[in-house]
């Protein structure tokens, strides 16, 4: 009893625990719907009378009142509701002094600008005179605004408020205002050359908050004006690291598009032909610029800008420095699904030239059960690219394991990818032959059809020629033993075109299975498999009940194949063959009847028996009743040209493209989606010109921030103020020159480090305090020098000296010049 109340008290104090452990995260859980729930939710659940209200609200003199109903109707906007009824009553409040009222009401107007334009134009001068606000967030909405109203008649006011909005100090106006750009265009293609001198203008921004939408606005309007862009190339390539993630993709787009126009193509490292202004890989210092200051983005956090740069490292960049991208598309795999699957499709389409590029990374592409399915198809058509003879066991093994997943889609890319495996690498072969024998014999009934489809082309591969390996089958993997066990196996797969390969098989190597080890009883017939009648029989039986029309029509190929390689009349299968014949001749599907009229028209020299729809036969293959048939005319073709059209016809492909690689766009949606988008062309860069254009072109003043040369003289600061001095000391300087002149200027690009900086700081200032000296000592002892500043030094109460400079030489020569002029005119 101690021992059961003990237990009783320990199970009590964990059922206490548990309860308060679940309480305290039930709290922790609930604690954001808490926040959700705070005073704007409540916008969120109106009743109909409060909407009705609205407009009573706005139309009061209460700024409370007014901000309330607008976030009401902001809040029923990004529901999906329709509040265009209360455009006019929120047009009145556009000129409130409140400056939250007016941003709701500019929020309310973009949205239903465009659909009552006729309404928002009695407002525009409210915001043309907002233009002029000093708030830049109000300019920029009432240009927002201005050119959202969709109506042709005011395009021109809309560009004036653009180009002045261009050169607007905020750079949250001039974004504004390159956005306005696109929308000016759309409105009317016409204002197309009052806006080029905008964008021109735009160009110059060196704001990295706005030069993003500059780069938006510039594709939108002139994509192919990139000789605008020769002077910003090198100062964009260098602001790549300030600009915003979007922003960057943007402009890493437009400097990829001028770098294919205007640049020499690199050349590649082990070229001898290197022309002498590029750098020592090949690469014109200009590219080498923008390929530098975009490989840091490939660490940024926004996926699109990391593709984004491998897109300019794949166009632009030669082979050898690809590999740099490795790294960061594997950080990728790793965000999220959808990021993973369309990181998937792109290195899909960078492994089609640069297989090798991946090949050590193979595990990170290992299938994974909770995989999307287009993941898993991705991973393995990837997978296969990088197969090669060192690790083609390992990624055989995933294949078979991948097969036994519940898709039939995936177990259908499995088995395939095992049959590529045998063609990729020819020494595992064998090894992919007993997978797929095996998936036949005890596998998954989803992996039966696609196992007998790959098993199709590997044979044919192999007895056609078609397949060069060295290595030999062993000899339960012969091509004809694979036929015959197929043929066993007819009854047991009920898959239409798993069963119409096997018949196709069948009737295709019948010949070639005569003298096989299978066929040593005799079957009647000469030259044929044993096989091959057994598997006309089985498919005889169920012609009625085939669901498919392709098993139809393979069997009617299979009779007339056997008909044509038997050399012998053989009673037994001739009746087999008018059965099957007349079955199709009857059949509901018309492609099985014309199939069969056609077949029937070439053995017409070889087996007149099938054209005949009753009577019997004797023993020679005559017909007892002369009255069926009838002489249809024509050519009777022999038996030598009967064969050639029926086995010698066109050669199926070998091997099915697994992956669709005419989508070679990289970082194209299409290869997404899987369907054209009409995206792709504005995609698709230019091709490399021939010569790319002068390098001097793209020199500019901005690249080299020169020392500016001010004058001391002309500036004051707040110890240039008059104060009270002891004493004034008139200093004449030597005959060098001043100090302050020295270095006054300096050729752009010279520049020198910290160090050297202060060292001649300290230099200067001793030289200048042994002049100063050696002044006053002059001074002391009389000895003016003629023809030089006097300076006069003052030095205020914090020990400050303002030095003022009179020019005693040049008051003498003045009045010595006036002597001058006075003596000539009197002469």
């Amino acid at each position: 009893m101690a021992g059961i109340g003990i237990n009783l008290n320990a199970l009590t104090e964990n059922t206490s625990r548990l309860g308060a452990r679940i309480q305290e995260s039930f709290i922790e859980h609930t604690r954001d719907l808490a926040i959700a729930r705070g005073p704007g939710a409540a916008y969120f659940d109106v009743s109909e009378d409060k909407i009705r209200n609205v407009r009573r609200q706005l139309e009061t003199n209460s700024d409370r009142e007014k901000l309330d109903a607008l976030k009401t109707l902001i809040a029923l906007i990004s529901k999906g509701r329709n509040v265009s009824d209360f455009f006019p009553s929120v047009v009145k409040n556009v000129a409130s002094s409140n400056l939250e009222i007016r941003k709701l009401v500019y929020i309310f107007l973009l949205r239903y600008a465009e659909t009552e334009p006729d309404l928002a134009l009695l407002s525009i001068n409210t915001f043309q005179r907002d233009l002029a606000d000093p708030n830049p967030l109000i300019r920029a909405m009432a240009l927002r605004v201005l050119s959202g109203i969709n109506v042709p008649m005011v395009g021109n006011l809309v560009i004036l408020a653009v180009k002045k909005c261009a050169n607007d100090p905020s750079p949250y106006v001039r974004k504004a205002a390159a956005l306005a750009v696109i929308k000016c265009y759309s409105m009317d293609p016409g204002h197309l050359p009052s806006l080029i001198p905008i964008i021109t203008t735009l160009v110059h921004d060196k704001s990295p908050l706005s030069i993003g939408s500059v780069a938006v606005a510039f594709q939108a309007i002139c994509p192919t004006r990139l000789d605008l862009l020769h002077a910003h190339y090198r100062r964009l390539c260098r602001m790549l690291l300030d600009i915003d993630s979007w922003g960057q993709v943007h402009v890493l787009e437009l400097l990829a598009r001028y770098a294919r126009s205007m640049l020499p193509k690199p050349s590649d490292c082990d070229s001898n032909e290197r022309k002498p202004d590029v750098g020592d890989e090949g690469i014109d210092p200009d590219l080498q610029i923008l390929l530098s200051s975009s490989e840091p983005l490939l660490m940024s956090q926004n996926p699109s800008v990391v593709m984004t740069v491998t897109r300019i490292f794949y166009y632009l960049a030669p082979p050898s420095q690809l590999s740099k991208v490795v790294g960061p598309l594997l950080r990728l795999l790793h965000l999220s699904k959808e990021v993973e699957r369309v990181v998937l499709a792109n290195l899909l389409i960078i492994l089609v030239k640069h297989s090798t590029l991946f090949r050590h990374h193979y595990s990170r592409f290992l299938v994974r059960t909770t995989d999307l399915r287009e993941t898993k198809r991705l991973k393995l058509l990837i997978l296969l690219k990088l197969l090669s003879s060192e690790n083609y066991q390992i990624l055989l093994r995933e294949f078979v394991v991948y097969a036994a997943d519940d898709d039939v889609a995936i177990v259908s890319e499995s088995i395939r990818a095992i049959g590529a495996c045998a063609n990729t690498v020819p020494e595992s072969i064998n090894q992919c032959l007993s997978a797929l024998m095996d998936f036949i014999k005890q596998g998954p009934e989803l992996a039966i059809p696609a196992s007998v489809l790959v098993l199709k082309t590997l044979v044919q591969a192999r007895l056609q020629g078609l397949s060069t390996e060295p290595y030999s089958l062993s000899e339960g993997h012969s091509p004809l033993r694979i036929i015959s066990d197929l043929a066993s196996r007819i009854d047991e797969i009920r898959h239409a075109s798993a069963r119409a390969c096997i018949v196709w098989l069948v009737g295709q190597y019948a010949d070639r299975g005569a003298d096989t080890v299978n066929s040593t009883e005799s079957n009647g017939l000469n030259g044929i498999a044993l096989w091959a009648p057994d598997v006309l029989r089985k498919i005889a039986k169920t012609f009625p009940i085939e669901v498919a029309p392709l098993v139809k029509l393979q069997a009617l190929t299979l009779a007339a194949k056997l008909q044509v390689l038997s050399t012998n009349y053989h009673r037994a299968f001739a009746l087999l063959t008018r059965y099957v014949f007349s079955l199709a001749r009857y059949d509901s599907n018309y492609d099985v009847r014309d199939r069969a009229r056609l077949l029937s028209g070439f053995l017409a020299g070889i087996a007149p028996h099938l054209q005949q729809t009753n009577g019997s036969m004797d023993g020679d293959g005559d017909t007892g009743d002369e009255g069926d048939a009838f002489d249809r005319g024509g050519v009777i073709l022999r038996r030598e040209q009967v064969k050639v059209i029926l086995f010698e016809g066109k050669l199926e492909k070998q091997q099915e493209e697994m992956s669709k690689e005419k989508y070679d766009v990289l970082g194209s949606s299409q290869i997404i989606t899987g369907r054209p988008t009409g995206l792709e062309s504005s995609m698709r860069l230019p091709d490399w010109p021939e010569e790319g254009t002068d390098s001097s072109l793209r020199d500019s003043q901005e690249e080299y921030p020169s020392v500016l040369a001010t004058s001391l003289a002309g500036q004051r600061s707040a110890s240039d103020a008059p104060t009270r001095t002891s004493s004034q000391i008139v200093l004449t300087p030597t005959g060098r020159e001043s100090p302050s002149l020295q270095g006054g200027t300096s050729r752009p690009g010279q520049w020198k480090s910290l160090d050297e900086f202060y060292d001649e700081s300290d230099s200067d200032e001793e030289e200048e305090e042994e002049e100063t000296e050696d002044e006053v000592e002059q001074y002391a002892e009389g000895n003016e020098i003629p023809g030089q500043l006097d300076t006069t030094v003052v030095r205020d109460e914090h020990g400050d000296i303002s030095s003022e400079e009179e020019t005693e030489s040049g008051e003498e020569e003045d009045e010595s010049n006036n002597g001058e002029d006075s003596t000539r005119e009197g002469m």
